[in-house]
């Protein structure tokens, strides 16, 4: 669909977020977006270094595939699935790199899971496997944060992984990989620099081509959709103070400082309340 290799991402600017494709050190303005058939860049926004980056992606929804690790599903003393476990993050969720994670006061144990994501490029729906991967705008970093102590205390997931702030996605996409450009990649997270995460996409139980496929069966996809392909072995708490990073091998690093939940994001959620 694009020009293979290329980086992608958002720029936020006084005007709102917009599209850019990185050119080296530069910036370059994509006006028509990424789902054009080819890029047609424009004026140059500037350097990577000094531009505040949004997450390169703008989901409806995030489908997320659980225990898709068997190392990770063994730590939690959990089964491997004969399907994949799917669940959903909401959209409000999402954040870029740099951006801080906030973490509640309701939970005490919240966790980093460094995942490939997948970005969607076409609506799609009940795709074969063969042609999975041609629905595809590119590959991202992302962080399913958790807070484990609700995941596990709730009979369903969605208020354990859907708090805000909780899927930080990017630094960019990355456009032209395909089934076997992911099939053996590196995926780490690290904590104030420390490693906590080592695995490789080699050890998922189903492959990202299967996990496009399997989903498309159930609910349409649309372009700018993130499908998080599961976390390897190693997850573990973030406190307030700590930089996680998620470092993936030929794609990017995305890296996130943690913060207790702000009083200002309290006063605005006590505003949209007092509004509604």
């Amino acid at each position: 669909m694009q020009t293979v290799g290329a980086r992608l991402v958002r720029v936020d600017t006084p005007d709102g977020a917009v599209w850019g494709e990185l050119r080296d050190k530069e910036v370059a303005h994509l006006p028509a977006g990424p789902f054009e058939p080819a890029l047609n860049a424009g004026r140059v926004l500037g350097s990577i270094d000094e531009l505040v980056l949004a997450a390169p992606a703008r989901p409806s929804k995030i489908v997320c595939v659980g225990r898709n690790y068997a190392a990770h599903a063994a730590e939690h003393r959990s089964e491997v699935p004969d399907a994949p476990l799917l669940f959903l993050k909401p959209p409000s969720t999402v954040i870029g790199p740099g951006a801080a994670i906030e973490l509640p006061a309701e939970s005490q144990q919240v966790e980093h899971e460094a995942e490939l994501a997948l970005v969607v490029g076409r609506r799609c729906r009940r795709i074969g496997e063969a042609e999975a991967w041609r629905a595809l705008l590119g590959v991202t970093c992302a962080n399913d944060v958790t807070a484990r102590d609700i995941q596990r205390s709730d009979a369903q997931w969605t208020r354990g992984k859907g708090f805000d702030t909780f899927c930080p996605v990017g630094p960019w996409l990355v456009t032209g990989f395909d089934t076997g450009g992911v099939s053996d990649l590196r995926v780490r997270c690290l904590v104030n620099g420390d490693p906590r995460q080592d695995g490789r996409t080699s050890e998922m139980v189903f492959s990202p081509a299967f996990l496009i496929s399997h989903i498309s069966q159930v609910m349409t996809l649309e372009p700018g959709d993130l499908i998080l392909t599961g976390t390897p072995a190693g997850v573990g708490p973030l406190t307030p103070g700590d930089t996680v990073t998620v470092d993936i091998e030929n794609i990017g690093t995305l890296t996130n400082p943690v913060t207790a939940e702000s009083q200002e994001s309290r006063v605005k959620s006590q505003e949209l309340r007092v509004k509604s």
